[in-house]
């Protein structure tokens, strides 16, 4: 049986669940992430943040608390990573053993599947940890990169290559922090789609409340009435 063959045994609602998860995930990193939005989300309000710490760093001696600061970003991306990894192996572990979860599938009124069938959900999940392992493993490295760029800003303040040295690290620490955002987003879905498990309907109301989740942490959340607040 083919990879065609198989995925022809999904029907029509599967279709739709997985188009709307794809949909949804890509409609909310644009929202999130629009830098010239009228009303900004968390993520965009950071960039400004990130920007002058990399400002006031230059005058900051030592530099110690910003090489702490970044040490403790690294490690959540190490955290993170290390979690998808070990999430990526468990779900392999169950698409070698499918016939198993037949039992389960009774129980949840899945009666009849094909074993392929979970097989290629789980897959889907695997597919979308895998995503965010990558994004957090990209933005280890960026903020690896960003550490080298703080440590070559001149220590002279009147030095001519210390403030764009210092924007460049900021622009570093941006493209980083957002890369270890499209993870978490990943991440999120991954969780959302455990809910093919159960069917199609599942599938979009896990989509649907996780879209909700990001959307109100991001425009509508405690943190960013704090961040918009007058200094």
């Amino acid at each position: 049986m083919t990879l065609f063959d198989r995925l022809l045994l999904l029907g029509p609602l599967d279709a739709i669940g997985v188009a709307a998860l794809f949909i949804g995930w890509a409609a909310i990193g644009w929202w999130i992430e629009r830098p010239e939005a009228r009303h900004p989300s968390v993520t965009v309000l950071m960039m400004g943040y990130r920007r002058d710490w990399m400002v006031q760093m230059i005058t900051r001696q030592p530099r110690i608390f910003d090489a702490a600061i970044l040490a403790t970003l690294r490690q959540g991306t190490s955290f993170f990573a290390s979690t998808c990894v070990i999430a990526i192996g468990g779900v392999l572990a169950l698409i070698g053993n499918a016939e198993r979860l037949v039992g389960v599938a009774a129980e949840l009124g899945e009666i009849g599947l094909p074993p392929v069938i979970w097989q290629i959900k789980l897959a889907f999940i695997a597919l979308l940890l895998t995503n965010a392992f990558l994004r957090f493993v990209w933005s280890n490295r960026l903020f690896g990169y960003c550490a080298v760029v703080m440590a070559a800003v001149p220590n002279a303040h009147d030095d001519p290559r210390t403030l764009p040295r210092a924007r460049k690290a900021a622009e570093l620490n941006i493209r980083a922090a957002w890369n270890f955002n499209r993870g978490l987003r990943a991440m999120y879905f991954a969780l959302a789609s455990l809910a093919w498990l159960v069917g199609a309907v599942p599938l979009v109301i896990a989509t649907l409340a996780t879209l909700w989740v990001l959307w109100s942490r991001e425009f509508h959340s405690k943190p960013r009435e704090i961040l918009i607040g007058s200094d």
